[in-house]
């Protein structure tokens, strides 16, 4: 073989071995794009939960491909009192996460605080509390490997947050059960019978941030060109059993808002929410499904997928593995997770 003979080999096996290195770091790449975060909601519940809370954090903690971690609200039951000592020790629990955690708060520890079984509170003294004691770093998340977030602080809600990773954008809101806040306080903060003005005030204001977030997080998902979006709240609006009691009807402007940004928007969306304690996956927002039966929305999104968590005493106690793969074309899929420890 002469010697421009043996050149032309040469860069060719180059070009060859090039090409190999490219489509192997496309390879990696790709992988690296995926990635997994825990949620979990309506935990923990009374004391035997409370008791093996830290069981649960050992066992999301030592899941090495979780990265993040999302409790979606309700951090005691429906029966117990809202102290600040039972915050305090929850955010102790909070900061042995080993990932950052993303918290938005549930009807069980402020909305509902008003009842004698939880201690007869003003339910805006307690939201005022969470934020002390759960959001005293605006745009920050929880945990001990903590990450920035973008924060809706400066309107007075630094729970609202959101954030996007390797092409997903993310969001949360708070927004409880209790049908958003406007089943009617008792004792000293009201008739049990009648929304109050200050009642109606907070519902009103904070209906007005959540749209305003909602608003923000496909905006930019949009401008970012996203693969998908992820929503958390704590309410089931969708729960047979509130929509019978007539207690969902608050949560319509919220409906309208995802519907209508979802149907724009035409890739994957998907809605966790805890509240009603039984998993469920499904389409709420399809043609003829709950978003039109129960609210009369007439917007379609087909492309919401809505996810609740098991929660409060439902078996088995586990958690949601939810794996984002923003190369495939579902984007996203979900493990359920038992405790090993059942409480």
């Amino acid at each position: 073989m002469n010697r421009a003979s043996k050149l032309i080999g040469l860069i060719a096996l180059v070009i060859a071995l090039s090409a190999m290195a490219t489509a192997s770091a496309s390879a990696h790449k790709k992988h690296d794009n995926s990635f997994t975060t825990a949620v979990i909601g309506d935990t923990p519940y009374g004391a035997a939960q409370n008791a093996n809370f830290p069981n649960d954090i050992a066992a999301i903690n030592a899941d090495p491909n979780v990265g993040m971690v999302i409790h979606l609200g309700d951090i005691k039951n429906g029966s117990s009192q809202c102290t600040d000592t039972y915050f305090q020790s929850i955010r102790s629990s909070f900061d042995t996460f080993a990932d950052p955690l993303v918290y938005t708060p549930g009807d069980n520890e402020w909305t509902d605080c008003h009842r004698a079984s939880n201690g007869n509170y003003n339910p805006l003294e307690r939201l005022q509390k969470l934020r002390q004691v759960f959001f005293d770093r605006p745009g920050v998340t929880l945990g001990q490997n903590r990450t920035f977030v973008r924060s809706q602080q400066w309107r007075g809600f630094p729970e609202n947050v959101r954030w996007r990773r390797n092409d997903i954008q993310f969001g949360v809101i708070n927004l409880p059960g209790s049908n958003d806040d406007l089943v009617p306080w008792t004792g000293a903060w009201g008739d049990g019978l009648t929304v109050g003005p200050v009642q109606q005030g907070e519902h009103d204001s904070r209906l007005a941030a959540n749209l305003d977030w909602i608003d923000g997080v496909f905006s930019r998902a949009a401008r970012h060109r996203t693969r998908a979006v992820v929503i958390g709240l704590q309410a089931d609006m969708f729960d047979p059993e509130a929509a019978a009691a007539n207690q969902v009807s608050a949560y319509a402007p919220i409906i309208h808002k995802i519907a209508t940004r979802a149907a724009a928007y035409r890739k994957p969306v998907l809605l966790l929410n805890g509240d009603s304690h039984i998993f469920e996956a499904d389409h709420p927002f399809a043609a003829g499904q709950q978003a039109s039966t129960i609210y009369g929305e007439t917007a379609v999104a087909p492309n919401v997928t809505r996810v609740t968590v098991n929660g409060s005493t439902t078996a088995p106690h586990e958690w949601l593995k939810l794996r984002f793969d923003p190369g495939s074309a579902g984007v996203f899929s979900w493990t359920r997770v038992p405790f090993a420890i059942q409480p």
